[in-house]
């Protein structure tokens, strides 16, 4: 039974832990940029998008579509990167607090 109460408080511990690390996700910043960096997105660790630099040579009117591509690849570059950081902060805030119970990832709870 003290094992079970045991887990129990570390289960707590780590729940406040993690919706911590949560309010704090949003300072995180990661960039994506394509075409040698012609186009850039920066986004914070709430999945939005903070900024978009674009290379002034782009913007041309015939180039518009190549634009909107490029703009759209960054964008999932960026958060992808992000998707990184968001796990990385959650597995070090409940790193030593949780046994390794197969199939429960803490990283992800995001």
């Amino acid at each position: 039974m003290l094992d079970i109460m045991s887990m129990m408080n570390k289960v707590k511990e780590a729940q406040a832990k993690i919706k911590e690390t949560q309010a704090q996700l949003v300072h995180l910043r990661a960039e994506g940029e394509v075409g040698a960096g012609i186009v850039k997105v920066i986004v914070n660790g709430d999945r939005k998008v903070l900024d978009i630099e674009i290379d002034p040579s782009l913007i041309n009117e015939k180039d518009k579509d190549m634009m909107k591509d490029l703009i759209v690849g960054a964008t999932n570059k960026a958060l992808e990167n992000i998707d990184v950081k968001i796990k990385e902060k959650m597995s070090a805030a409940t790193a030593g607090m949780m046994p390794n119970i197969p199939g429960m990832d803490f990283g992800n709870m995001v």
